[in-house]
């Protein structure tokens, strides 16, 4: 018996019931460390080991790049990948660490790079065995992504070369990552058109020009780094699409980064709480429940009506961004192929943020213990939730810039100046 939609064909319906059977028998164990809520917070090899082993056992399986062709190192199928995470979520099975890669990098790889580079890089990117991060973001540059000023230039003499001189902030995983997605400028005069696009084998270059230091975050976590190119020399193979496409071709990549592209990023997780909601997008059911768990002057914290008005405040919003969601999905309904994702991606991450403040609220003082102490509620959970929270709203783009986005591209309204 599966619970496949009416729409999946018998093939799609065999696919979902492979995929609820292969978890069922190799659903890794518990993690012998503890890992961050989130990929981009990975600190330690032994984190990154258990989930590189995990990814590679789901790529080998078929779970993994199930939309994109053979030759590749994909399944060769069309809309596969959305069953196997829906399983993969179903079975609260841990997250895959190359998130950069799986969303980010191997779309932009697919539609703008080489035949040959496709071949030799996505397979291990699916299967984890190269990290990928992305070298966007700059001191000088960081939602008006088009001031990047990291610098290519062709090699003298040899015109199948390049040197780049400059720096990227706020690179997760860059500290483990084999690979580096880069967004470079080649020409001074035209802020756009003077934009190149290059993939980067930064762990190569290591002490040969690439310098990478950790970032300490709020949380206490090292995920993110700053990356100093100095004289990198690279070949001009690793360009993806012609010198000055690179604004085109950063548009690829954020696009499906904010969940609005073509192709459906491999996604797992949902086994680090055992008794999360996870019929709730956005953690409020988990606030719910804390609330039911806690107590406040002598009474359950969803006793209190300031507290329930809140909560059913976040159910609300919760349950709309479910059946928005569920909307894009019947192509009658879809009035705008950009709008439910992209709309997503900024109601999402504010939603979780304002669950992680109400849960916050309702633990009250006990909530300001970290992580390491035996007395913090849910192990810390929603404290560390709630911090991390904020680079949900700021990545691929702030609220701001989300909303005017959608305002620009999508309900036709002028541009802001």
């Amino acid at each position: 018996m599966t619970d496949s939609t009416p729409q999946e064909s018998p093939d799609q319906q065999t696919f979902r019931k492979y995929c609820r059977e292969w978890l069922q028998d190799n659903l890794p164990p518990a993690p012998p460390v503890i890992l961050p809520q989130m990929a981009i917070g990975l600190m330690y090899t032994e984190q990154l080991d258990y989930l590189v082993q995990w990814q590679k056992s789901a790529f080998d399986a078929g779970l993994v790049g199930c939309d994109y062709p053979r030759n590749c190192g994909g399944g060769g199928h069309e809309n596969y990948q959305r069953i196997a995470n829906e399983e993969m979520h179903k079975a609260k099975t841990p997250y895959f660490p190359n998130v950069i890669g799986l969303g980010m990098a191997a779309p932009t790889l697919f539609y703008h790079a080489s035949d040959e580079l496709k071949q030799r890089l996505l397979p291990k990117l699916f299967s984890a065995e190269e990290i990928w991060c992305q070298g966007f973001s700059e001191p000088g540059a960081g939602s008006d992504l088009a001031s990047v000023q990291t610098f290519a230039e062709p090699k003298p003499g040899d015109d199948h070369k390049w040197i780049i001189n400059g720096q990227k902030v706020w690179t997760s995983l860059a500290h483990f990552a084999s690979w580096m997605i880069l967004l470079a400028r080649t020409d001074k005069s035209d802020k756009y058109n003077g934009l190149s696009y290059f993939v980067v084998p930064i762990k190569a270059a290591l002490g040969k020009g690439v310098t990478v230091k950790p970032l300490i975050k709020a949380s206490g976590e090292t995920g993110f780094n700053e990356v100093l190119f100095e004289n990198l020399e690279i070949d001009d193979a690793y360009r993806l699409d012609e010198v000055g496409k690179g604004w085109q071709v950063a548009m690829t990549t954020l696009t499906h980064e904010r969940g609005a592209g073509a192709l459906v990023m491999p996604s797992a997780g949902g086994q680090a709480d055992d008794d999360s909601d996870s019929s709730s997008i956005s953690g409020v059911g988990d606030v719910l429940r804390l609330a039911r768990n806690s107590y406040r002057f002598g009474k359950r914290a969803v006793d209190d009506p300031l507290i329930r008005d809140q909560l059913v405040k976040l159910l609300i919003r919760d349950e709309g961004l479910s059946r928005s969601m569920g909307v894009h999905n019947v192509d009658g309904l879809r009035e705008h192929p950009s709008r439910i994702p992209m709309q997503g991606k900024l109601a999402v991450t504010e939603l979780m943020q304002d669950a992680a403040a109400l849960a916050l609220e309702i633990e009250g003082a006990s909530s300001s213990l970290y992580v390491a102490d035996s007395n913090a509620p849910e192990k810390g959970r929603w404290s560390m939730g709630y911090i991390n929270s904020f680079a949900n709203t700021i990545a691929a783009g702030t609220s701001e810039v989300q909303r005017n986005i959608l305002g620009e591209r999508v309900l036709g309204m002028p541009k802001s100046k």
